[in-house]
């Protein structure tokens, strides 16, 4: 059985386009331009510190994230840094008392910790990487589940786990290497739901989407230049797992063959892909629709 660590969640930047390209997703689907740039290890991303093991802290900001970890049971909390202003904000989503006492600053002092180009809001976190569950556990929830071919833009991900957490998805699944760790930009896309969607990490997406087939999933990987349009009718009330790839690559040869069919996304015409992020929520829905 296929190892895999998760993220469970109490549980781009723009870029990545999916389909276009032989072998990539859907219809105009899935995919996207890679950007090789991964979410941890500077100041500027959030990304985790000391060295990116894996219990090292990172920096969580945005009201959403913040507001989302501070809720979590399951988020060990070592700091809160906000502005005066920031604080009334938070007080009035998450109730007090909080997991550590807030230190209050000036947003200055944030642009300095952060990162001038990081949009904080006036609050950020640190914290401790949540610590992962089984994919058994996470098969117990309901709803399809999104796998993840070396899609490297942290906001992309971030982005994909929000409309995960939208349509109800049980869990994405991601590579452990070409992937981007959890962070902050990752967290700032995912406006919470890395707080509520499980995020897994496997060594091999190939095993992992046998092990999804043995749980009795339909394995469908979006293709542009497939024939099937993803069709929630044609499912039979099976559930289903969606696998999305990069632009420049699309799906890798062994994913694609590992997959029980190939699926476009129908659309009107005119436009050749969608960000990978707009590929999967409009597969969701799809999906979900039935």
């Amino acid at each position: 059985m296929e190892q895999m660590r998760m993220q469970d969640r109490t549980a781009g930047r723009p870029g990545e386009r999916s389909g276009g390209r032989p072998g990539g997703h859907s219809g105009g689907n899935s995919g996207g331009r890679q950007n090789g740039k991964r979410d941890g290890g500077s100041r500027h991303d959030g990304g985790r510190r000391g060295g990116g093991g894996g219990g090292a802290e990172l920096w969580i900001y945005g009201v959403h994230p913040v507001a989302a970890a501070l809720g979590n049971p399951a988020r060990r909390v070592r700091r809160l840094v906000l502005t005066a202003e920031a604080e009334a904000v938070l007080e009035g989503l998450v109730a007090k008392p909080w997991a550590v006492p807030a230190e209050r600053v000036e947003r200055e002092r944030l642009d300095g910790l952060l990162g001038r180009g990081v949009v904080h809001q006036g609050m950020a976190l640190q914290a401790d990487p949540l610590v992962p569950p089984s994919l058994t556990e996470a098969l117990k929830r309901p709803g399809p589940v999104l796998v993840l071919d070396q899609i490297t833009d942290p906001r992309n991900v971030g982005a994909i786990l929000r409309s995960a957490q939208a349509f109800g998805a049980a869990a994405v699944i991601a590579q452990e290497r070409h992937a981007p760790e959890e962070g902050g930009a990752l967290a700032k896309a995912a406006s919470g739901a890395l707080e509520r969607i499980p995020l897994l990490r496997t060594v091999n997406i190939a095993r992992a989407l046998i092990v999804l087939k043995a749980a009795d999933l339909w394995v469908m990987g979006l293709d542009a230049r497939a024939q099937t349009m993803l069709d929630a009718g044609a499912l039979g009330g099976r559930r289903a797992a969606l696998v999305l790839g990069s632009e420049d690559e699309g799906l890798r040869r062994l994913t694609r063959e590992t997959c029980d069919e190939l699926v476009a996304l129908r659309m009107a015409g005119g436009m050749e892909s969608l960000n990978v992020s707009a590929a999967a929520s409009v597969a969701l829905y799809e999906v979900c629709r039935r």
